[in-house]
């Protein structure tokens, strides 16, 4: 399942294309998920599971990281036995043959597994709510101005994705949902809603830069697992962004430039809080505030946009 090694000996740069949208159930999805759907409603999630879950752009990565530190009792040496992505399979991707799906390489796995979802409540496989499975699920979101400006620039580096147009373009497609894995409003609001009838741990980006160890410890109590103060400090200094952004096991550069173009924009590129200031005009900034005043009105949610 070495994704480098078949990735470079056995594709041609040339078919790579981006993806286009197709719309599922009221939500934008890349076109490999959408033809995907079946087999990702028919996946078994397991009792034991852990599925980090999160919209995209909010602290994936990052979590994935520190999971796996509290897992390993902060072993870096079995933190650095492969990339992030095929350490905690991606369920929802479906990249070009031969690479293995993220279904195939969970169904691969051994028991217990970590896996990585970005999907929206109501198209989440429905074992993972059903039979009154105990998957536990770790929800991380981010504010919606930090998260477009982050989007964006994934969109110009990651050459799977669809093409994302110009900085206005991309802005108006975000905020009216046309954009892969759908509206932000919704999935913040979605699975805030399910945390009150299912384990899940729902976290904020902003929190976790704000106090690192402090989520982590969250983290750590929501697996069962005890931090002593030392080892808390060495998963926290492990998975400060200044360390991730250099750990080729985590910043995405064992990827091909010709899937990922890190030259375009870092796949680890700011890991602030506030980065939007430098992207967004003060009409854009006014008309984001103004809907998101009316589409979370209600929901309980508060984001913070700076710290």
């Amino acid at each position: 399942m070495e994704f480098l090694r078949t990735a470079s000996e056995e594709f041609d740069p040339k078919l790579i294309k981006r993806s286009k949208l197709v719309e599922v159930e009221g939500t934008s999805l890349i076109d490999n998920t959408a033809e995907n759907l079946d087999l990702l409603r028919n996946f078994k999630a397991q009792p034991n599971d852990l599925l980090i879950c999160t919209y995209p752009k909010a602290g994936t990565t990052w979590m994935q990281e520190i999971v796996d530190m509290v897992q390993h009792g902060g072993n870096k040496q079995k933190c650095a036995r492969g990339p992030i992505y095929n350490r905690i399979p991606f369920i929802d991707l479906f990249p070009m043959k031969p690479i293995s799906s993220g279904l195939e390489m969970a169904e691969a796995m051994p028991s217990p597994r970590t896996l990585k979802s970005h999907l929206p409540v109501h198209l989440l496989p429905p074992s993972f709510w059903e039979q009154n499975c105990k998957v536990r699920i770790i929800y991380i979101a981010r504010n919606i101005k930090d998260t477009i400006v982050s989007y964006f620039h994934f969109h110009r580096m990651n050459q799977r994705m669809p093409e994302p147009g110009n900085w206005d373009q991309f802005l108006e497609n975000f905020l009216a949902g046309k954009i892969a894995w759908g509206s932000w409003f919704d999935h913040v609001q979605d699975w805030w809603k399910a945390k009150d009838h299912h384990p899940i741990l729902y976290l904020f980006y902003e929190d976790i830069k704000e106090d690192p160890a402090r989520e982590i410890q969250k983290v750590a109590h929501f697996l069962d697992f005890e931090l002593p103060d030392p080892l808390l400090k060495e998963i926290t200094e492990h998975t400060k962004f200044e360390t991730m952004k250099n750990n080729p096991m985590a910043n995405y550069t064992t990827r091909p430039a010709f899937l990922m173009n890190q030259a375009l924009s870092p796949f680890m590129r700011k890991g602030v809080v506030g980065n939007w200031k430098e992207h967004l005009t003060v009409a854009q900034n006014e008309k984001i505030d103004e809907i998101s005043s009316r589409l979370l009105a209600g929901s309980g949610l508060v984001f913070r946009t700076e710290l």
